[in-house]
């Protein structure tokens, strides 16, 4: 009795896929297959990130993005133009250049570039060491930028600080995770790498002790991509007194740790890092002209 109820349902089924079902509803899609709705920003990104680096820069709040540790709100539409344009002309085109004078080739960054590129409006706080997240990376597949509603376009150092020196700092975690660079780097300081003791170092004690930076004391990764983000960003007279405080010792290290990672750079990547210091101080000095004018479209 029970096969035979089965078997009912079964014909009944197969009445119903057959012939009771309609061509319409066979062919329909549980998913919205229509072109999305794009403003004239949106339509700016999908020209100048999708289609030129195959990079989605995403605005939108989207949670699957967020990291639910931290208590985070969207990033405002004017911030995130100005963030856009800023990325490209700054970041994108300054590796663009040094590969091709002319800007035209885009294989480098398309290539190796993250894929997506996320706005946060607010700081990342952790409340539990009382220090900020300005970037993160995960996997060189995504950057999440934070702290976007504070940009002030007229303020390159500013720019430099909380978003550039955020944007070569993961851009070189992403290039050493794809080449290894050379382990004799991690034994010049290896003794004075604290994770979370680096929080408690003054930038001038982590000079002498051959840190480019404090954070760069936490890690032997951290303090690699640190030189190369320091060093594109900072002024040559602040490298230069930086040198000058850090003592012979620490001068000594810093050096050193410079040394191997501007020939990996070249060996691996063929980044000659005086040259693109160059691009980007030049582009710096461009794009503070730009933006005090407001002459410039997303």
């Amino acid at each position: 009795m029970m096969n035979k109820i089965i078997y009912i349902l079964l014909m009944a089924f197969s009445v119903c896929l057959f012939s009771g079902c309609n061509e319409e509803e066979l062919s329909g899609s549980n998913f919205d297959t229509s072109s999305p709705q794009r403003n004239e920003f949106d339509k700016w990104l999908l020209e100048n990130y999708v289609k030129e680096y195959n990079i989605e820069f995403k605005y939108h709040f989207d949670d699957s993005e967020g990291d639910f540790s931290y208590n985070l709100i969207p990033a405002e539409m004017g911030k995130s133009e100005q963030m856009a344009f800023i990325v490209k002309k700054l970041w994108l085109e300054s590796y663009d250049e040094l590969f091709d004078p002319t800007g035209r080739n885009k294989d480098f960054m398309r290539s190796h570039a993250p894929k997506i590129i996320q706005l946060i409006g607010s700081s990342a706080i952790n409340s539990s060491s009382g220090t900020e997240v300005l970037g993160t990376a995960e996997g060189g597949i995504k950057v999440l930028l934070y702290k976007v509603n504070s940009v002030d376009p007229t303020n390159i150092d500013l720019l430099n600080e909380y978003y550039f020196g955020t944007m070569h700092h993961e851009f070189a975690h992403i290039l050493h995770q794809k080449k290894n660079y050379p382990v004799e780097f991690n034994e010049i300081t290896s003794g004075d790498y604290s994770s979370t003791g680096w929080q408690n170092r003054t930038l001038e004690q982590s000079w002498k002790l051959g840190f480019v930076s404090s954070y760069g004391g936490m890690s032997c990764q951290e303090d690699f991509v640190e030189i190369i983000a320091n060093y594109l960003i900072k002024p040559k007279e602040y490298w230069n007194n930086m040198l000058e405080k850090a003592g012979e010792n620490g001068r000594s290290k810093i050096e050193e740790k410079f040394d191997i990672v501007k020939e990996w750079l070249f060996t691996a990547w063929e980044i000659d890092i005086d040259q693109l210091k160059e691009i980007i101080d030049r582009r710096s000095e461009e794009l503070e002209i730009i933006l005090k004018d407001g002459d410039y479209d997303y």
